[in-house]
């Protein structure tokens, strides 16, 4: 065998190279999704065409976006979006202050757990939707009461998996920072804290829909003003346009939040990890 033909089978026998890391993560799905409502924006639209559908109880998806078009431009349909806004951000943020700090204590406490659990234990599966009545009495139908609702539905998914993150911390990571004479305040924000974030970040965005569904049911039952309000409206005089435009708008509004969500739970995983 001469001395190419013996670089060539070398050549041949060597183990092909691992993929490089940006390889390995690299997702080549993220159009699946797009394409598949591409799809079916397409098939609603060529249905109703063709189905002698009338537009009374679904309208083409064209006719829709032209009617959110015209709700933004005549209708101040970007006071209401950003009403509804303030009132959803409200309200999580705040949950988010309360909850993710009182978990933190609750999962590296006993005494605190102890003290606490009996009251998310009571409070958690009480519908939300059910103290409208209450909060309207104590607030009023302003501002104040759809953030304190928004903020009563966020608060529990963020607490209880801000809870499970704190104690699926690793306890020798916790024993080996104190060793090393770090105080409590520095155990929970550089070993606790990174080591929750995933589960935190899950309950985030939990939170964040049900902050989403809360602030629009009441809306529909007590502001004047605001999407749901909007949706109220259109829908007691049948402008079944109006509804889906409406909902058309909500619809993206939620994937734009939790995508989002996604990219910043991926920016901190990455801090995390460093």
């Amino acid at each position: 065998m001469t001395d190419v033909n013996r670089s060539i089978a070398f050549q041949a026998e060597k183990p092909a190279s691992p993929p490089q890391a940006d390889e390995r993560l690299r997702d080549d799905t993220w159009w699946y999704g797009p394409v598949a409502m591409a799809c079916f924006l397409v098939f609603w639209e060529v249905s109703v065409m063709f189905g002698s559908i009338p537009e009374l109880f679904l309208p083409r998806p064209s006719v829709v976006v032209v009617t959110l078009y015209d709700l933004f431009a005549t209708k101040g349909l970007v006071y209401d979006l950003g009403l509804t806004l303030y009132r959803i951000f409200g309200g999580f943020f705040l949950a988010a202050f309360v909850g993710i700090g009182l978990g933190l204590l609750m999962g590296m406490s006993k005494r605190i757990y102890a003290i606490a659990d009996i009251f998310v234990a009571a409070l958690y599966p009480v519908p939300k939707i059910a103290l409208v009545p209450l909060l309207v009495i104590w607030l009023g139908t302003g501002n104040s009461f759809q953030i304190a609702l928004s903020a009563l539905g966020c608060i529990f998914p963020i607490l209880v998996n801000t809870i499970i993150g704190v104690r699926q911390c690793d306890e020798g990571l916790i024993l080996a920072a104190r060793d090393l004479g770090a105080n409590t305040v520095q155990i929970q924000r550089k070993v606790v804290l990174p080591a929750a974030i995933p589960a935190i970040f899950g309950g985030l965005r939990l939170a964040l829909g049900i902050s989403i569904i809360l602030v629009v049911a009441a809306e529909m039952q007590t502001a004047r003003y605001g999407l749901g309000a909007k949706l109220q409206a259109a829908g007691q005089v049948l402008e079944t346009g109006q509804v889906f435009a409406i909902l058309l708008l909500l619809a993206v509004l939620g994937i734009l939040l939790t995508k989002g969500q996604d990219r910043l739970g991926g920016l901190v995983n990455r801090w995390r990890a460093n």
